[in-house]
């Protein structure tokens, strides 16, 4: 076993070297107070004296009040205030309100606050800003796998400056959950499975929304979400428990909340699952000692929707009970359920908690007004010219049609059948070919989905008049009734189509025989991925399959477009079409963005966040997963080692693939040293030259694996990326710096380390299909 390299006595369980004591191996120790001892800047001094006077002439009810976040929604004409909530407001008793935007509606809203109460406190407005507010870009895997930062953060500034046009100052995003078992609905929402490349999405999510200072009009305060470990819900059942080891948590999990923290996000929402025995919501370790403490963090908390309500279900007290658990964990903020606004009071009389801890609640609610100058101006983010002239501008839903072609991720591409000629017919078949509804995805806000280009359309706009479309819907998105009933009462717009499946089929087969290509358009509902929507059948629903085997058959070559928001299980698909294109959901400006793909006016580079299996019983299926004492080798008859008897191990397509209208060849990579020690970087060099009849844009990925540990590593990891364009002929040479900090990991005490050995490099097109070098570390 290798000996410790120690950076520092104290090491780091904060992924970029907060401090803590190592002597604890669940992390919970103390730190010292550094910051204490550094001196406050002018700006949090000011801040501190407003909040402190301020504070002195607050009631227990008023401070209570400000903890209190509630729902409300709204029609054209302005706010509808719920039941008792324009008695609350006045009372003092609310902080802020989500579900109310547009400036007319908010602005009511605030008068009504800064009029009607003691003090004149002003209302947080926040909303689930997801991918877009009025402009919607591809959901956030597909923003994901464009592998590209900067259109990441691009998207985000664009859906802040729209949102806080609206009336908006507050954005329930990034979710930066790791997720890794594509039956839970909710991966659509983050960026895939790996904490490297989730940690770069992160901190470009809260640089687009935040800006460099949240006072201005067109900047929001960021919400990280849903701290901690959501994406590893068993069996891909939303809501459901969680239990991890420690190191896993810290080496997989943790690194995307503490990047986000780190570049400066505002708030945090708690998770609905629990973190070793105890619900995340009333869990002191996690709020308090883990993301207060020994990171630093200095925002406020928020639940999830009722959550503090929910850890009644989970088992840990009473109403009264659950909400003192929840407040001295370091909760600031409950949404909806109103717990602590019927119980605080009682309980400070009660002793059960201390209106100290209220005090420290109710001052981080202030503080996070202060930051974004609502005590300035409480109608900062109410301008209603501004909405007239900022939503869904040209520019912005350009910016979306550029971002969704870097979202797509070609998948197949047998004899170069794509890019599309513009001459001749094309076959366009399928539930998605015509559909507006579901482009936009799920958790899409206020994004009007009339406003989304079809493919249809996009063709249309991007082949011009040469191209003759021939289309024929050929199935129903599904033709499970109760699916659909289930779909349809939150939003789905679904409607089965009066025709049997083998009408519609005999007339898809029909019209594909009359066409010189198919283009099928396939996938799921929007309402079939998100929260509350995970699949046990991670196939294409309904009879979609049974159509693509009916077209297969006419012999005309058939590419696929794939819309949906999870990997899905294609064998079958991926055996038969010609082509498939991802699209995932891609947003407003989706039809137009496929079509400049389809017909090679963008050549398409993204690569996969997520693996796709083989078949639903692989998932949970990741790339990083580590060796067991049995791997299996691929022998046929090697019975006893940790393999299926009927699928490989392997997924259909792995973590980082994508293919091209190009080719790319690598050459092996270089290392600038072939042993460093504990305190030097390594630099890592591979020349890539484009050697198709194609410009393109090709992701260069680094990965590392220390080979042996005193616990055991992965297979390999994401270290590094850089996304190049070439073009044609054009030859690059990327270089990679690799840090002593790239190879550190979490031991079982959650030290931080790097032990001195064996380490392996790996630089490729994908995950899959790299090339490696070696070197050592010495003491």
């Amino acid at each position: 076993m290798k000996r410790i390299i120690r950076t520092a006595l104290l090491m780091s369980i904060g992924l970029t070297g907060t401090q803590c004591s190592t002597s604890q191996p669940t992390g919970a120790a103390q730190q010292s107070n550094a910051t204490a001892t550094v001196a406050m800047s002018q700006s949090d001094q000011e801040m501190k004296r407003f909040v402190d006077e301020l504070l002195s002439k607050m009631t227990l009810d008023e401070k209570i009040g400000q903890l209190n976040l509630v729902s409300v929604g709204f029609d054209v004409t302005g706010p509808v205030v719920s039941e008792n909530v324009d008695e609350n407001i006045r009372k003092g008793n609310v902080g802020g309100v989500f579900n109310t935007y547009t400036p007319i509606a908010a602005r009511k809203l605030q008068e009504f606050a800064v009029n009607n109460t003691r003090l004149k406190i002003p209302l947080l407005f926040g909303y689930d800003v997801i991918h877009g507010h009025r402009t919607i870009f591809p959901i956030p895997l597909g923003l994901s796998t464009s592998w590209d930062m900067e259109a990441i953060e691009r998207s985000a500034r664009i859906a802040a400056d729209e949102a806080t046009a609206d009336g908006l100052n507050w954005v329930f995003s990034p979710m930066v959950d790791i997720a890794r078992d594509a039956r839970w609905g909710r991966i659509s929402e983050g960026a895939g499975e790996d904490p490297y490349l989730g940690s770069e999405v992160a901190r470009a999510m809260v640089r687009g929304y935040q800006g460099d200072d949240m006072t201005k009009a067109n900047t929001v305060m960021a919400c990280v979400k849903h701290f901690a470990l959501y994406g590893a819900a068993e069996a891909g059942r939303d809501y459901n428990t969680v239990d991890m080891s420690m190191n896993r948590m810290f080496n997989e999990y943790m690194a995307p909340y503490k990047a986000a923290l780190d570049a400066g996000a505002g708030s945090v929402m708690t998770s609905f699952n629990e973190i070793n025995g105890v619900p995340a919501t009333g869990n002191k370790w996690l709020m308090t000692d883990l993301l207060r403490k020994q990171w630093g963090f200095d925002g406020f908390v928020v639940t999830d929707y009722t959550a503090i309500n929910e850890m009644m279900a989970h088992g840990v007290g009473n109403e009264a009970q659950v909400g003192a658990l929840a407040l001295k964990a370091g909760v600031d903020m409950d949404m909806v359920g109103e717990v602590f606004l019927k119980n605080l009071k009682q309980s400070v009389a009660d002793g059960t908690v201390t209106e100290e801890e209220i005090n420290i609640a109710t001052r981080r609610i202030l503080e996070a007004k202060y930051k974004l100058g609502l005590f300035e101006d409480p109608y900062r983010y109410a301008d209603e010219a501004r909405a007239k002239s900022t939503l869904m501008k040209p520019e912005y839903r350009q910016a979306a049609r550029e971002i969704a072609r870097k979202s797509m991720v070609l998948l197949k591409n047998e004899k170069q059948v794509l890019p599309l000629k513009k001459t001749g017919s094309i076959a366009l078949i399928g539930p998605l070919a015509k559909n507006q509804r579901d482009l936009i995805g799920n958790w899409s806000g206020a994004g009007d989905w009339k406003q989304a280009v079809s493919l249809e359309q996009g063709i249309k706009n991007v082949a011009g008049n040469g191209i003759k479309i021939n289309y024929a819907k050929g199935a129903n998105l599904t033709d499970d009734e109760q699916m659909i009933q289930r779909l349809n009462a939150h939003g789905g717009n679904l409607e089965l189509d009066k025709r049997s499946s083998e009408q519609m089929i005999a007339e898809a087969v029909k019209t594909a025989q009359s066409s010189d290509v198919i283009v099928a358009v396939v996938g799921e509902a929007q309402g079939m991925t998100g929260e509350a929507a995970s699949r046990a059948d991670i196939t294409l629903p309904g009879q979609q399959r049974e159509l693509l085997k009916a077209l297969k058959k006419t012999g005309k070559p058939m590419v696929l477009v794939l819309m949906n928001g999870r990997p899905l299980a294609l064998n079958w698909e991926d055996e038969n079409a010609d082509a498939i294109l991802e699209a995932w959901f891609a947003g407003t400006e989706a039809g137009n963005a496929i079509a400049d793909v389809l017909f090679g006016a963008y050549n398409p580079s993204g690569k996969l966040t997520a693996s796709f299996p083989q078949v639903v019983g692989q998932v949970p299926i990741y790339y990083n997963h580590k060796n067991t004492g049995r791997p299996f080798g691929g022998e046929l008859l090697d019975k006893y080692k940790s393999r299926y008897m009927d699928v490989t191990n392997e997924p259909l397509y792995p973590f980082g693939y994508g293919l091209s209208y190009t080719s790319f060849n690598y050459s092996a990579p270089k290392l600038s040293k072939s042993s460093i020690t504990a305190n030097e970087n390594l630099t890592v060099t591979v020349n890539v030259r484009n050697t198709g009849n194609y410009d393109g844009e090709e992701v260069v990925q680094l990965y590392v694996q220390d080979v042996v540990g005193s616990i055991t590593r992965p297979v390999k990891e994401l270290k590094g990326f850089e996304k190049i364009n070439l073009k044609k002929g054009e030859s690059k040479t990327v270089t990679f710096t690799i840090t002593p900090e790239d190879l550190k990991f979490f031991n079982n005490e959650l030290q931080r380390v790097l032990e001195p050995g064996e380490f392996k490099v790996y630089v490729g097109t994908n995950s899959r299909d790299v090339q490696e070098a070696s070197f050592t570390v010495t003491q």
